[in-house]
């Protein structure tokens, strides 16, 4: 055998041994944050959940009124607020979890530094600073919202913050985050599944704030034990799966460790739910999630993979403009879609497994087309 017949082979086996310990690095970097956050959010729950049932952190007043001021007797039946006594404000488990793993890694890689801990850092200008600035205002946000549900301040018709104080929150979140793509991170193309780049220029902008408010919009499907905990995890495991497959590691990364907070919450949010994720929760995650969508260069899939999401927020809107246009006459028996499922008869832990069901297809469906587009 010639010399470079040998030399060639040699090259081949090495490029072979490097790549496999790149890719092994990389499942470490994803899988050890994202485990670390879940540990995270076990350890702080009993704390967590002390506090917030030792200050009574629950809704004191029923829903009286629906969206449109209207009487909603069936979502009172539903909700029970008066009587379950089950706190709000359970996503502090989830982003504060998030928030320990990934101040624990970085303060680590300084302590000692050049270390295999330097390698689990994935917080960094171009892939995660924005999803992380997002995530964190959106449950500052929702935490205010909570706060107010739960204490006197409490508007029956409002829930907390005003809905247009929130919208125009998460639209101006929208329009930082267009502003940061198209001005930073020289971004004007959106990819469109088997067509390719489609470039867009500046009209990234307006379509970053419309994909943030719509992601809001689907934080509405909370409201059954394990339903918006599951979803959630299934919904950016998809989007840390196509990151991964497009070598965007540190998105994955960051999309994994949400993952990991989100089976915390989970792990006490299955029936009977010990809180719920309500607003510092929710909002968070789909402020996050709207940048992901666009970080990841895959926001045209995001009703696929998002489909529980769309579908619960759209029958909200299909309700009221059904009340508005048609003299108070509804589609549904009440709207989110899964509370109208309770109110047909359907037990609550079946429409949790459904919607679960649903996710993962869709999620799968999500990411094949992302990634043989």
């Amino acid at each position: 055998m010639h010399v470079f017949d040998i030399l060639g082979i040699l090259k081949e086996h090495l490029f072979t041994l490097l790549s496999s310990m790149l890719f092994e690095l990389d499942l470490i970097k994803i899988l050890v944050p994202s485990i670390l956050t879940f540990l995270f959010g076990i350890l702080i729950t009993p704390l967590v959940a002390g506090y917030l049932y030792k200050h009574k952190m629950w809704k004191k007043k029923n829903v009286q009124v629906a969206t449109d001021g209207r009487p909603a007797p069936i979502t009172q039946q539903l909700h029970n607020d008066e009587n379950m006594r089950v706190p709000r404000m359970g996503g502090i488990v989830m982003w504060g979890s998030v928030l320990l793993s990934s101040i624990s890694i970085w303060l680590l890689a300084r302590i000692v530094p050049g270390s295999i801990v330097d390698k689990l850092e994935y917080i960094n200008r171009t892939q995660t600073w924005l999803p992380f600035f997002a995530f964190f205002i959106g449950a500052i946000v929702g935490l205010v919202d909570d706060i107010y549900a739960v204490t006197d301040t409490y508007d029956q018709k409002a829930g907390g913050l005003s809905a247009k104080k929130r919208l125009t929150i998460v639209a101006i979140m929208g329009l930082v985050g267009g502003w940061w793509f198209f001005v930073k991170l020289g971004v004007g193309d959106v990819y469109i599944p088997f067509l390719g780049m489609w470039h867009i220029g500046w009209w990234i902008i307006p379509l970053f704030i419309a994909v943030m408010l719509g992601t809001y919009a689907g934080g509405v499907i909370d409201g059954i034990d394990g339903l918006s905990g599951g979803v959630f995890a299934v919904i950016f495991s998809a989007y840390g799966v196509i990151a991964f497959a497009q070598h965007q590691i540190d998105l994955a990364a960051f999309c994994f460790v949400i993952v990991g907070g989100i089976l915390a919450f989970l792990w006490f949010n299955i029936p009977p739910a010990r809180f719920y994720l309500s607003d510092t929760g929710a909002t968070a995650l789909t402020m996050a999630l709207g940048v992901v969508a666009f970080l990841s260069n895959q926001v045209v899939v995001l009703p696929i993979i998002a489909f529980p999401l769309v579908a619960t927020a759209g029958s909200s809107a299909i309700q009221l403009l059904s009340k508005k246009f048609r003299n108070g006459k509804k589609i549904f028996l009440v709207a989110p879609l899964h509370h109208h499922f309770q109110a047909i008869g359907w037990p609550a832990y079946k429409i949790t497994m459904r919607y679960w069901i649903l996710s993962v297809m869709f999620g799968v469906a999500g990411i094949i087309i992302a990634l043989a587009g």
